[in-house]
């Protein structure tokens, strides 16, 4: 389980980084708080962090599941592609969001393989 306690740290790392780099963006582009809209490159930076905490919800959970009903090592394999498929979304969402379905499908594709080890791991344990 220390590796999946590792990309979880991980995991939450990236989400500080992503909601740090929506402050420095909110300062460049002078919009004032609680404002969300107004310039594109803020709002961009601004819909990656929440979109980012959306699939966070879904993956941390499916984690820690799989890796202790399922295999420690999947399940770390697993969150360590959610974390690249988010560099990869943020990439290409501040460059052009037409450009993000790459990150997101990786994401998406990894979040999913979490939350059916984890149910099969506890159906068998049932």
């Amino acid at each position: 389980m220390e590796y999946v306690a590792l990309v979880t740290l991980l995991l939450v790392a990236q989400y500080l980084a992503f909601t740090m780099l929506v402050g420095a963006a909110r300062a460049r582009s002078g919009i004032e708080a609680p404002a969300v809209t107004g310039d594109e490159n803020f709002e961009r930076a601004y819909r990656v962090q929440m979109n980012t905490l959306e699939q966070l919800v879904l993956t941390l959970p499916a984690l820690w599941l799989s890796g202790q009903y399922f295999n420690p090592l999947v399940a770390a394999l697993l969150g360590l592609a959610f974390f690249l498929g988010r560099v990869l979304y943020r990439a290409g969402y501040v460059k052009d969001p037409k450009k993000r379905g790459p990150g997101f499908g990786i994401g998406f594709v990894a979040t999913l393989g979490l939350l059916l080890t984890a149910l099969w791991g506890v159906f068998t344990a049932l």
